[in-house]
Order: C-alpha cells, then sequence, then structure tokens
C-alpha cells in the first residue's frame, strides 16, 4: 500500500445557517427539502467517478468543509466516508476532518458524526469575545464555544479550533489574552486567521462605504508577531503561517496535501481538485450552483465544470504559493520549471526573507510577514 500515490478527498457542503459577512466561500442559506440528500447521493456517485480517473491510491484524508457540513445528516457523512474508503485504499491513520460551528444544536450530534467515522473536529470559534462575535455576525457566543470545544474533546479524538484576529480597534494586549484563553481549551491545532476583507462580501462593502477600517499593515503585523510568540510559548509549532500544532502528530494532514503539491479530488458544489492522470497534473472544479452539480453528475458522473492541464510551469507556480506557506518550505527540484531569477533569490536572501538553503527554498519569519509580495516577485 505504501506504493501507491497518495490522495486526499475535499468533500464541499455548501449551507449554512447564516452568510458570515466575512465569507467569499461557495455558499447558500441552507434549506429544506430533498435537495440536501440528493447532494449528499450526487457526491458519493462524483467520487466514484473520479476513482476511475484517479485509479489505485493510498487515501490520506478526507476533509468536509463548507459551508457549515456539520449541518448535514451525520448518516450522509457516514455514507461518504465509507465510499471513499470503498473507492481508494485508506492507510491506517486515515485523517477524517469535519469543520462545524459551536452551536449548542450542532454539538450536540458530534458523537453521531464520530460513530460515523470522523476522527477531527475542526471548530470555527473565531473567537471567545462576544462584542468580536456579534461583529463577526456569528450565531454563537463565546458560552456556547466554549461548551462547543469540551463536548468534541470528549467525542473527537483530535480538535483544532479556527480564530479570526486584525479586527478593528484590536489590541496585541487584547489578542494576547484571548489566544491564551482559546489555547486553555485544549485543542491540539489551532488556525489563526487574519481577517481578510473580500469583495463582494457584506465587509467589503461595509468597507468601501467607510463603516468601519481593518487595521492597517502596521498593526496587523504587530498582532501576527503576537500570535507566534504566545503559541509557540504555549508548545504550538507555527509549522504553516496561520497553523500551529502541538507537535507533527497533530498536524492537518489534509493541508499538507495542499501545501505539499499532493493530489486530492474535491467532490461538491465548487469543489476544487488537483489530480495527476497518465503523469499529468490537472486542475478540476466543480460547478458551483448546487442543483447543476446534482444534474451533471447525473448526466456525466464527475460534477466537473472544468478540467484543464497544468502546465510545468503553472504546477511549479502553485508549489511556489503553497509550499513557502509552510515553514520547512518548498523543495527547490520542484520548482525548475520556474527558471527563478538566482540574483533575486540571492538578494532575498540578503534581506532577510529567504533562508540560505540549497536543497529547499523556504521563508524566514520575516520573509513570512510579507509573503504574497515575496511569492510574487519570486514568480515573475
Amino acid at each position: 500500500m505504501t506504493d501507491l500515490p497518495t490522495l486526499g478527498v475535499y468533500v464541499h457542503w455548501p449551507y449554512c445557517a447564516r452568510i458570515c459577512p466575512y465569507c467569499d466561500f461557495n455558499v447558500v442559506k441552507a434549506r429544506g427539502g430533498p435537495e440536501p440528500a440528493a447532494l449528499a447521493r450526487a457526491i458519493v456517485a462524483d467520487l466514484e467517478a473520479q476513482a476511475a480517473i484517479t485509479g489505485p491510491r493510498r487515501l490520506v484524508s478526507v476533509f468536509f468543509g463548507g459551508g457549515t457540513p456539520s449541518l448535514m445528516e451525520p448518516a450522509w457523512a457516514a455514507g461518504i466516508v465509507a465510499a471513499a474508503r470503498r473507492l481508494w485504499t485508506a492507510q491506517a491513520d486515515l485523517e477524517v476532518t469535519l469543520e462545524a460551528n459551536p452551536t449548542d444544536a450542532e454539538a450536540e450530534r458530534f458523537a453521531d458524526f464520530a460513530v460515523g467515522g470522523v476522527n477531527r473536529l475542526s471548530l470555527g470559534l473565531q473567537s471567545l469575545d462576544d462584542a468580536a462575535l456579534a461583529f463577526l455576525g456569528r450565531n454563537h457566543d463565546a458560552a456556547a464555544g466554549r461548551r462547543a470545544a469540551e463536548a468534541a474533546a470528549r467525542a473527537f479524538p483530535r480538535l483544532s479550533i479556527d480564530l479570526i484576529y486584525a479586527r478593528p480597534g484590536q489590541s496585541p494586549a487584547a489578542w494576547r489574552d484571548e489566544l491564551a484563553a482559546a489555547v486553555e481549551l485544549g485543542a491540539e491545532h489551532v488556525s489563526p486567521y487574519q481577517l481578510t476583507i473580500e469583495a463582494g462580501t457584506a465587509f467589503g462593502r461595509a468597507v468601501a462605504r467607510r463603516r468601519f477600517a481593518p487595521p492597517d499593515a502596521d498593526a496587523g503585523a504587530a498582532l501576527f508577531e503576537t500570535t507566534q510568540a504566545v503559541l509557540e510559548a504555549a508548545g504550538f509549532d507555527a509549522y504553516e503561517v496561520s497553523n500551529h500544532a502541538r507537535g507533527r502528530a497533530a498536524r492537518s494532514r489534509h493541508n499538507l496535501v495542499y501545501w505539499q503539491g499532493e493530489d486530492y479530488v474535491g467532490a461538491g458544489p465548487g469543489a476544487h481538485g488537483r489530480i495527476t492522470a497518465s503523469g499529468v497534473r490537472e486542475a478540476t472544479r466543480a460547478a458551483p450552483d448546487v442543483t447543476d452539480y446534482i444534474d451533471r453528475v447525473r448526466r456525466g458522473g464527475a460534477g466537473f465544470v472544468t478540467r484543464e492541464r497544468l502546465s510545468p510551469r503553472e504546477d511549479a507556480e502553485e508549489r511556489l504559493l503553497a509550499g513557502l506557506r509552510l515553514t520547512e518550505g518548498v523543495p527547490r527540484a520542484e520548482l525548475a520549471a520556474l527558471d527563478l531569477d538566482a540574483d533575486r533569490v540571492s538578494r532575498f536572501v540578503e534581506l532577510g526573507l529567504i533562508a540560505d538553503d540549497r536543497e529547499r527554498l523556504r521563508a524566514t519569519p520575516a520573509g513570512r510577514l510579507v509573503l504574497d509580495r515575496l511569492t510574487a516577485e519570486l514568480a515573475a
């Protein structure tokens, strides 16, 4: 089995009880009727069609994202996990992650998801401050978040929590206290994300109308440095720009699939995938509309709306963008198609943004502060 190429499976469940004002994902308001059950069946059929494309693989992870997959019936999640195990060869420590919101109603179903094969919960706490949660448009308060974390710790062997920082008016001292409180919840993995204002979102429109302003670059950098200091002192390894784990075993295997350039199948409305077939790496994207996705699966097996071959350069660009997010960086051999400018790399080494490593291209802590600009300059 170890000789088989690895594969991750991403399942997109688009329904949400409410749409958060900062979210630009492919999500829709949760609805009743027969559609959600039909979508669950379509996802299984989509996986079956894509298994014929991938051929035999070693399945290392299944990730239910969204949307809010904890709103789905646990039996549907169990059926999707069972299908993935049937279609590919699951390794013994297969990671199965479910994203969840910390409402009391969802927490009551955690045990049922665990019975269905989920062994890792990614809990979207976002904050432990009630005023911040209201600003972020969340449908839970801090007390509910703590109860959900406790319930998750009882139901699952692995727990990750998400937090959003760089909120308007947030100080490093307040963020330090909030992080410390989050650490006390006992999660093995913490993903703190800086609030990003995306065009087309409610927050994007509010900022355009000057209803509020996000922190400037200096304030954001101070909050980022606070994040690193607090979590490192608490025993977390910052193995990726926005992800911290208590040791290697606590790292997200599924996210490593993305960052290390491994193949993954995407199923569900709008899901993306990267599949190597006949030696060529392909980018796939499923139809974003729920009805269209279900219809495409019924007609053609897979829910693809696009399936495109990546050129060696495009593949290397993706490796650069994803691989530099990791503290371990990316092997230089995987970037050969970019023909990186040696003088430019040397200049970034002199500036302290790139580590002097002949085998791997790695961003330094200073480089991670300006990673978007750095990767753009390297790929130019």
